[in-house]
């Protein structure tokens, strides 16, 4: 178990490094620990059944004694969204900004947990001692509300947290980020930048919400059919534009999807679009003419389950869209999310739905740093290490290219579950400890490597069969053996897969001596193989096969 010198600062990704999405991550010093964020990732088809995934929290959940508390710097779910899945095996107090706060609640009281949870607000400017960490809050723009960069001060020096964000000029819903308090930041001295990395990659700047909402103006006039939006339900600028835009060109702006309802409650509840018209449901703004709405749904991702999705597939209950009808993505590709967005845009242009996607128009910005973004925070903070995360290994390895080139003496791209000495002594990885993932598998989290998932996920590539005997004390067959073939494709073989499959079992039982047949592992282990081999040699695939024995005196 890796421990620490007291006059060490350790900063501990166990989730975010090396990946966008599901962060988690650590400081240690003087005996203590913060955890900033505790987010999920989505999984994909390579995990049947499983729809989230959370970091592994067991080494800090070893050491909750001292966990001095967990800070969200905003209310993207992959940076809040495992709390409800993780907080029972940490029990500390959390601390977040209203709005997230707010999302939080919610979460929170579905898991039933509300009541045990100590949720405190902080607000942009605001300072919090925990243990031996002061932590100044600052805002920074983002692509929802209230997202705060942590300056964090410790007898070894002070850490700039930066969270996700961007430097638009025109946020529209929320405040600037402030520029000043990074500078003086920097005038003070900055030991380490542990910054963000997803547009490292991207020359020039993310662009601002302004522009996307001018450019939605312009595809939007003059239209008759049907219009729809589909972005993240967390962007509550975005939400703020479209209901700008069906207000300008005389539509009735109408929310298809619970999430976007979910946000609006909580944007309200935190005092931001108050200014804009009372939304319709699907159910009202279903039956206005085609030029009197225009719909913000669910789904920009091509979620199966959403409501995009279900439009386009003909499933929704309430909503159609047909020939003269558009559709704007106005979100980014999640990489990994490329074929199941596509199938819902191909169905669209099928019923004879106009479609632009995010490249085509400018109908979307990232709240991400590109290079020029991230230049220009490094010339105000000037820190001493940058430690790229919240990217893959590629966006890192050119964020700590890019801070090398700005003048900045180390840059270090680590993995998750490493700890990173930032002082006293020299900046290098001094421990690993475990990390990984768990998945929520319906109401209980088991480690990514649970035999169940493993099974399950061989049974979705390769199938499965199970035989059951049938047998006296002896061994002897009282019937023939039953085969249960599941998710295996037909050979038209002669015999049949399950009359080859009768037969190799009982010729395999007959080769055993008499003293194996009374053995259950030895008769159930020759069926289980015989029929392993025969799908193999017939059908090529290494089947899950299961074997069990009943026997009759």
């Amino acid at each position: 178990m890796a421990e620490f010198a007291e006059d060490e600062l350790i900063f501990l990704p166990l989730g975010g490094a090396g990946e966008i999405g599901m962060n988690m991550n650590l400081y240690g010093f003087a005996g203590k620990w913060l955890l900033v964020d505790l987010g999920i990732t989505f999984a994909d088809g390579e995990q049947p059944g499983i729809e989230l995934i959370t970091p592994d929290p067991t080494y800090i959940a070893e050491r909750r004694d001292d966990l001095a508390g967990l800070i969200i710097t905003h209310a993207h779910e992959d940076h809040l969204g495992a709390v409800a899945h993780l907080w029972p095996r940490l029990r500390c107090p959390v601390w977040a900004t209203p709005f997230a706060a707010a999302l939080l609640r919610r979460k929170l009281e579905e898991a039933g947990l509300l009541a045990e949870v100590t949720i405190h607000e902080i607000v942009p400017g605001e300072s919090l001692q925990l243990g031996p960490f002061a932590i100044e809050f600052i805002p920074l723009t983002h692509s929802t509300l209230e997202m705060m960069a942590l300056a964090i001060r410790t007898e070894a020096g002070l850490v700039l947290h930066t969270g996700d964000w961007k430097l638009d000029p025109n946020p529209l819903v929320g405040p600037k980020s402030d520029v000043d308090a990074l500078r003086r930041l920097g005038d003070e001295g900055v030991l380490a930048m542990i910054g963000d990395s997803t547009n490292a990659l991207n020359e020039g700047t993310s662009g601002s919400e302004l522009d996307v909402r001018d450019t939605l103006m312009e595809i939007c006039a003059n239209r008759t059919g049907r219009i729809a939006v589909t972005t993240f339900a967390s962007n509550v600028a975005r939400i703020d534009t479209v209901a700008k835009v069906a207000a300008a060109h005389d539509r009735h702006l109408v929310l298809v999807g619970r999430s976007l309802w979910r946000i609006l409650a909580a944007a309200r509840e935190c005092g931001y679009l108050d200014d804009i018209a009372p939304p319709l449901t699907d159910v009202e703004g279903a039956y206005l003419p085609p030029e009197k709405v225009l719909f913000l749904c669910t789904g920009c991702q091509g979620e199966t389950r959403a409501a995009l999705s279900r439009i386009a597939t003909g499933g929704h209950r309430h909503v159609v869209f047909e020939k003269g009808d558009l559709v704007i993505f106005s979100s980014r590709v999640i990489p990994g999310n490329e074929m199941s967005i596509s199938r819902v845009q191909n169905r669209l242009l099928w019923n004879g739905v106009e479609v632009i996607g995010e490249r085509e128009r400018g109908v979307h910005v990232s709240g991400h740093p590109c290079r020029d973004e991230l230049a220009e925070m490094y010339r105000l903070v000037r820190p001493r290490i940058a430690v790229p995360v919240h990217g893959e290994y590629k966006h890192m390895l050119a964020h700590a290219e890019l801070a090398r080139s700005l003048q900045v003496p180390e840059a270090v791209v680590i993995e998750n579950g490493q700890a990173l000495r930032l002082a006293a002594g020299a900046v290098q990885v001094v421990a690993e400890v475990q990390s990984g993932r768990y998945f929520v598998d319906g109401d209980v989290l088991v480690p990514a490597n649970d035999e169940g998932v493993r099974t399950r996920r061989k049974l979705m590539f390769s199938g499965g069969a199970a035989v059951i005997l049938v047998t006296d004390d002896d061994g002897v067959l009282l019937a023939d053996p039953e085969l249960v073939l599941q998710g295996l494709a037909s050979d038209n073989g002669k015999p049949s897969l399950e009359e080859a499959g009768q037969q190799a079992v009982e010729a395999a039982l007959d080769e055993l001596p008499k003293a194996a047949r009374r053995d259950d592992g030895r008769m159930t282990e020759t069926a289980r193989v015989a029929i392993r081999r025969l799908i193999r040699d017939r059908l090529g695939k290494r089947a899950v096969v299961e074997a069990r024995i009943i026997r009759l005196e």
